[in-house]
C-alpha cells in the first residue's frame, strides 16, 4: 500500500511539472533573449519575456511612471556576463543577475540586481541593488507592438535597447579589462 501511494504521488508530481513546462510556452507573453558577443568572445545574455502591446497604452498607464518595473512580463529579467562591464560608467562584475527599469516620459534607469530567481514583482530588492545607470529615451521610428530588448554590437560594446509602444530606452555597456 505504502509503494502504491508513493508511485501515485511521484506520478502526480510528474504531470504537475510537465504541465507547468507546457503552460510557460503557452504564455501570452513568450520567452526571448538578447546576446551580445566582445571580441574576446565574452558575452552579455539576456533572458525575459515579451508581452504584446495589444492596443493599449503602455507607458504612463500600464507600466507607471516612476516607479520600478520587471521590464517585460512573468519573471523578472536576467542579466548575465561572464566579463566584467560597465553598464552606463557603473561596474558590474561577472556574475548572474536581475535588472529593472524605472521608466520615465524623458529619462530611465537601469537598476542591476543581485537578487535572482524572483517573480519580478512587487519589487523589495533595493537592498541587493549592484548599480543604476541613467538610460537615454529616444522615440521609435514606428510603434512597437512586442516589448523587445537588443543588445547591438558597437565597436567594442554593446547598447542595450528596450522598445515598447513609442519608446526606446538605451545604455551603454563595456568590457572592463
Amino acid at each position: 500500500m505504502r509503494k502504491q501511494v508513493l508511485f501515485l504521488t511521484s506520478l502526480l508530481l510528474t504531470f504537475t511539472v510537465l504541465a507547468a513546462c507546457q503552460d510557460k510556452g503557452k504564455r501570452p507573453s513568450p520567452a526571448a533573449h538578447a546576446q551580445c558577443k566582445f571580441s574576446d568572445g565574452k558575452t552579455i545574455t539576456i533572458d525575459y519575456s515579451s508581452p504584446r502591446a495589444k492596443g493599449r497604452k503602455i507607458f504612463g498607464e500600464l507600466v507607471p511612471f516612476g516607479e520600478v518595473w520587471r521590464t517585460g512580463a512573468n519573471e523578472a529579467t536576467t542579466f548575465v556576463t561572464n566579463t566584467n562591464v560597465s553598464v552606463g560608467g557603473k561596474d558590474v562584475p561577472a556574475g548572474n543577475y536581475t535588472i529593472f527599469t524605472v521608466p520615465n516620459a524623458d529619462k530611465w534607469t537601469l537598476i542591476v540586481n543581485k537578487k535572482t530567481g524572483e517573480w519580478g514583482i512587487p519589487y523589495k530588492y533595493e537592498a541587493d541593488e549592484l548599480a543604476r545607470a541613467d538610460m537615454k529615451v529616444s522615440p521609435t521610428p514606428s510603434a512597437v507592438e512586442n516589448f523587445t530588448i537588443a543588445l547591438s554590437p558597437m565597436g567594442g560594446s554593446c547598447t542595450l535597447n528596450i522598445s515598447w509602444e513609442n519608446t526606446q530606452a538605451s545604455v551603454d555597456i563595456s568590457e572592463k579589462k
